[in-house]
């Protein structure tokens, strides 16, 4: 889809956001995916400050969770391979791997 397509609505185009509720797999979102459905973890709204100390517990631990993610989502998200790949999808996490493996070992 469009960079210019939210992630939270081509997950519901495309069926993601039903599968995981079916599925009953939680996930951990940005405040960018209110309203995804129950599985759907995303932190408390409002300014840090008017949260109680629960609320800023579970904002804090979700953060920690989140941004052991996102650096690599970044990094997955650079790579022209994934692109341009026109390959079978269930090849993709092995492509994955053997990138990441590559680059691991260069930048060491």
């Amino acid at each position: 889809m469009p960079g210019a397509i939210h992630d939270i609505r081509a997950a519901r185009e495309h069926g993601i956001l039903n599968a995981l509720t079916t599925a009953d797999i939680n996930r951990w979102a940005d405040k960018g995916y209110q309203g995804a459905g129950p599985t759907v973890r995303v932190p408390y709204r409002g300014r840090w400050e008017n949260l109680s100390d629960g609320q800023q517990a579970v904002n804090r631990s979700q953060a920690t969770i989140r941004a052991l993610v996102e650096p690599a989502i970044a990094t997955l998200k650079t790579w022209r391979l994934l692109r341009k790949l026109r390959c079978s999808t269930t090849r993709v996490t092995g492509l994955v791997q053997a990138v990441l493996t590559l680059q691991l070992t260069c930048s060491n």
